[in-house]
């Protein structure tokens, strides 16, 4: 790109001008490999929720955690329902608030900020990075690279380690024009979820946001399509800056963290992706992903044709289970059950203004649709009620609810069995809504910007597209009232207390004693999905299992049970015969499977026998390290895919000594739940780097066959990490060795 225009040729190298984009630039001041082709990442900031941070400092305490060394957030924006589970939910607040002061965190009470949302407000900077729990760790359009990943990841970086991944590719994101009225930033990333999800184009990339057309964004419009690039399967994002970027520190009484970021006159980019928001419409993304859009137009045309593929979905994903939403088509239009705006992306000041505007003077009516609202935070709600906003949306027959990500994940205003929720959450993953099919129970969820729900409210629940309607409205300033974080978070970042304990509820344990990889593993399969993509709501299902995400064991009872219920079962009565063989004995299960393969009663002494999942492309979605934890918890020592649909899911099974298995694109995986898959000499070649793995796959019906596996790009200390078991183990031993 020379001048904001794609030239055939410029003065530099493409090596060369690779270096003049803003994603190298910041990377390279965050490297401390001295080898930009080998990142070694160091953070500025760290973030995460109350269904993570108990996992991540309990993980870092038992490796040798000392003190936090570098600013991290504790908020408190998933477990708020403190009813679910008992006492629960509030133990993990109070522990974290104890940790917090023990370490030299920051402690966010529960419904004062959403997680990204705190992050934001008080720790964004331009040219820093942030690394967070939770997948949708995105400050690009602040100049702030965010990366969401596993905890295990945070733990590294806890005890002074690195974030190690290869020099990533960097896409241009090249905006042009203005969107007309009615037009939010739920429709410009649901349009682009649905150009690049499926093809894979950006997966494991950085979004680099450029062009005259960012100009004619406010600042909330940008962070709103920004927090949404985790559903394109990116890896970061980060925008240019200008004087609105500026405004927003001065706004949040943080002038020092604004600078000036802008590509190089001369900069080259892998690819390129063109939005023109003179183009954009109102868009809808039905069941079950953010990609499964149209616009509401094309939707509301072509509705029954549309339900009846989604009933389809519905019924193979949950095994015939009646999904009905083709009585939702009715005369005058097609009608759903509830709206929701919510979230890092939907409770945003400007969308909830504009929604307000469109309902100033109307009625979300007395029949089964309703609206919710949740402010993103306090502050937020502090102006919406200042400026009237919060009235008018109050008068219309909204609700308005606390800054809390229920509605997001399933822990949040559930509709009804059938029911079809509109909302500007972030995802729309199967039982995202938090219903339960093993229990006869299924409802769908539907994305939509807060100005086409806000639309749909004021017409009787009937789908509507907020470029179809008339309203007046012009952009309402916002102030920035710190006060209630003054009054209310703790501020402990270099004040930690090594004499402060740790307050741990009776739900709250260690995790489980885990062994180091053997010289060959014998694999049962336990569950075989099929499916296109298995999302982390399928691996654990989000809701009131968050309840449980202290206790190991406990959570590890709701692994894939809302897409394979056998599962652990299976797993269990794996690890039971692991268990017996260690103490010595021999389980018929596994001399009958080694007997295929070698002279058994040698194999068994230097075998390890776990528990297995087979996924076409796993891992979309949530950064939470459950997804790869219960699986070992449980016995799981691999997972076999054709791929990894994100790099942190592979991650999290990497840093739980979870081997990441794939197999060839062309090969067809044969084998069914209770098959074995038998690979030797493991140790020995995760040792010495090999990436290929021939193994002998045994049927139920005694049938050998040759299979084989591969294990690409791991690096030094991801071997060691599996060599050792977890990366609790690897730690331990690096603190036993000196």
């Amino acid at each position: 790109m020379v001048n904001g225009k794609i030239e055939n040729e410029c003065a530099l190298s493409k090596e060369e001008a690779k270096k003049g984009t803003i994603a190298y630039s910041i990377l390279k001041e965050h490297n401390v490999s001295g080898d930009m082709s080998k990142l070694k990442i160091k953070f500025d900031a760290l973030v995460s929720h109350d269904i993570t941070y108990v996992g991540i400092i309990q993980t870092a305490r038992a490796s040798g955690l000392d003190k936090f060394p570098i600013p991290y957030a504790l908020t408190n924006c998933h477990n708020s329902l403190c009813a679910v589970g008992g006492t629960i939910n509030e133990d993990d607040h109070v522990f974290g608030l104890s940790a917090a002061k023990k370490y030299g965190g920051i402690y966010v009470p529960a419904n004062q900020s959403v997680i990204h949302s705190y992050a934001r407000e008080e720790l964004a900077k331009c040219g820093n990075m942030i690394l967070g729990s939770d997948s949708h760790t995105r400050y690009g359009a602040l100049g702030t690279m965010g990366v969401g990943e596993g905890g295990p990841e945070l733990v590294k970086q806890l005890l002074e380690n690195t974030y190690d991944i290869n020099m990533p590719e960097v896409v241009l994101v090249n905006i042009t024009g203005k969107p007309k009225k009615g037009i939010g930033p739920h429709d410009v990333a649901i349009a682009l979820t649905k150009a690049v999800f499926e093809s894979g184009f950006v997966k494991n990339k950085v979004l680099e946001f450029v062009g005259e057309g960012i100009k004619n964004l406010p600042i909330d419009f940008r962070n709103g399509i920004d927090v949404m690039t985790t559903e394109t399967t990116c890896l970061s994002s980060v925008w240019e800056t200008d004087d609105e970027v500026k405004r927003f520190y001065e706004i949040h009484k943080r002038p020092e963290c604004y600078k000036k970021l802008a590509p190089e006159n001369i900069a080259y980019y892998d690819s390129m992706i063109k939005i023109d928001l003179d183009k954009m419409e109102s868009m809808i993304a039905l069941p079950f992903h953010p990609s499964n859009a149209y616009t509401i137009h094309e939707f509301n045309k072509n509705a029954k044709e549309i339900l009846e593929k989604v009933e389809k979905e519905a019924a193979e994903k949950f095994g015939g289970l009646k999904y009905d939403l083709l009585s939702k088509v009715r005369p005058d239009g097609v009608h759903a059950d509830q709206g929701i705006i919510a979230g890092c992306s939907g409770g945003l000041f400007d969308n909830i203004c504009e929604a307000a505007e469109i309902l100033d003077g109307k009625s979300t009516g007395s029949g089964y649709f309703s609206l919710s609202v949740y402010p993103t935070s306090v502050p937020v709600s502090i102006e919406l009620t200042k400026n009237g906003e919060t009235v008018k949306l109050l008068e219309a027959g909204a609700v308005i609810k606390p800054s809390f990500c229920g509605p997001c994940f399933g822990a949040g205003d559930v509709p009804s069995n059938n029911g079809l929720s509109l909302r500007h959450t972030t995802r729309n993953f199967p039982n995202r809504e938090g219903s339960k099919p093993g229990d006869g129970q299924l409802a769908g969820v539907a994305l939509m910007d807060a100005r086409s729900i806000a639309a749909t409210a004021a017409n009787g629940g009937i789908i509507t597209a907020a470029t179809d309607i008339d309203y007046d409205y012009s952009k309402k300033e916002y102030h920035f009232d710190d006060t209630v974080y003054k009054n209310r978070v703790y501020y402990g970042y270099k004040k930690a207390d090594k004499d402060e304990k740790l307050i741990m509820g009776p739900n709250i344990s260690d995790w489980p004693k885990m062994y180091e990889l053997a010289d060959n593993m014998l694999l049962r399969l336990a569950a075989v999905i099929r499916d296109p993509v298995t999302t982390t709501d399928e691996l654990i299902p989000s809701g009131e299992t968050s309840s449980y995400r202290s206790n190991p064991q406990k959570l590890a009872e709701f692994a894939l049970s809302r897409r394979v219920p056998e599962y652990v079962g299976r797993s269990k009565a794996v690890s039971e015969s692991e268990k017996k063989r260690v103490s010595g004995e021999k389980p018929d299960e596994i001399i009958k499977a080694l007997e295929k393969v070698g002279r058994a009663d040698e194999l068994i002494k230097n075998t390890q026998y776990g528990s297995c999942v087979f996924a076409t492309r796993p891992g979309d979605g949530s950064a939470r390290e459950q997804a790869a934890s219960c699986q070992k918890v449980l016995g799981g020592f691999a997972n076999i895919c054709y791929e990894f649909a994100t790099k942190r899911y592979r991650s999290n099974c990497i840093n739980w000594g979870i081997l990441p298995f794939t197999i060839d694109k062309d090969e067809k995986f044969e084998y069914n739940e209770g098959d074995f898959i038998f690979v030797p000499d493991v140790r020995k070649k995760i040792a010495k780097g090999e990436e290929k793995f021939e193994a002998k796959a045994i049927k139920a019906n005694g049938e050998v066959s040759d299979v084989t596996l591969y294990i690409k790009g791991l690096t030094d200390d991801e071997k060691q990490i599996i060599l050792d078991g977890c990366l609790i183990n690897y730690y331990a031993n690096a603190k036993k060795n000196g």
